[in-house]
């Protein structure tokens, strides 16, 4: 068997159909997208080099940087709202033990199994200015005017809401993973020493679960920067271009304006920004362990 695989034959030969897949699937339309990012291609028909300048047009653009503040804002809010709040529900959720841990796991992560499109009409019917759940409660309240919250101003905050309450379900799971991986006798030892819930949170679980922090905070990031389906369906980038994000501006470069190698620049730019954003992530963390 060691002969066997160490036979660099028979080693290309159970690698080879994974780099098939991978060059067809992943490496080759990455090498296409940033052809036609040198392109004036519509998406029909012929096209003709034109060197940089999609991503000449691409920096002066000011909806391309408000749908990367989007895309920002939102991993923002993915690290510093969402992230801890399934942490901390992680960790309630391993102390309930029995029946309640896996009723309210369950409950946590509903969200994520029903439909985009459902969520994004369940939205719109939570935000309406008339009927709304949100207009009833501020009615009852004694608010008397109308508040658009899908409207200028209020809309991105609102997708933001969305986005977050739509994500949570897999940050607590994968959360939820690491803590169940602690060693329980880790925690009995430390209250053995008299350590209270402050002490073992900040010196026990904190530090343990930091390759799962790691994994979770790049997965937010991308996210971020991918997030299309939800805001095409909620608000299609509007009011204007108000909540329009990186993913959904390149669809409506791409697809809706014909402008298909303007729309690909813009796809080479997200992953150059997805690449950066990992290896960032990677040295703080590494840096951080140090």
């Amino acid at each position: 068997m060691h002969k066997l695989y160490s036979n660099k034959k028979v080693i290309f030969s159970l690698m080879a159909p994974g780099l098939f897949v991978f060059a067809a699937a992943i490496l080759a339309p990455i090498l296409l997208s940033v052809y036609y990012g040198f392109t004036d291609y519509s998406g029909i028909g012929k096209s003709s080099f034109i060197g940089l300048d999609n991503y000449r047009t691409l920096f002066q653009d000011s909806v391309f940087w408000t749908a990367l503040r989007n895309s920002l804002f939102l991993a923002i809010g993915f690290i510093c709202i969402q992230h801890p709040l399934a942490m901390l529900t992680a960790i309630k959720l391993d102390q309930l033990q029995g029946k309640a841990e896996g009723l309210f796991r369950c409950i946590f992560f509903i969200p994520n199994v029903i439909s985009v499109a459902v969520i994004a009409y369940l939205w719109k019917f939570i935000y309406n200015p008339n009927f709304g759940l949100v207009a009833k409660v501020l009615k009852n309240l004694g608010f008397t005017g109308q508040l658009n919250l899908l409207g200028s101003g209020n809309a991105i905050w609102s997708v933001l809401v969305v986005l977050i309450w739509h994500g949570f379900g897999w940050g607590m799971l994968i959360y939820y993973t690491g803590v169940k991986n602690i060693d329980p006798v880790m925690y009995e030892a430390a209250s053995i020493d008299g350590a209270n819930g402050r002490d073992i949170f900040f010196h026990i679980t904190l530090p343990l679960m930091k390759p799962v922090i790691q994994v979770n905070v790049t997965m937010a990031v991308i996210a971020a920067l991918k997030q299309m389906e939800t805001v095409y369906l909620l608000t299609a980038g509007g009011p204007g271009n108000e909540t329009q994000f990186m993913a959904s501006y390149l669809y409506k470069q791409a697809f809706q304006s014909y402008k298909y190698g303007y729309g690909n620049s813009i796809s080479v730019m997200f992953i150059v920004i997805c690449l950066i954003s990992t290896v960032a992530l990677n040295r703080i963390f590494a840096e951080r362990g140090e």
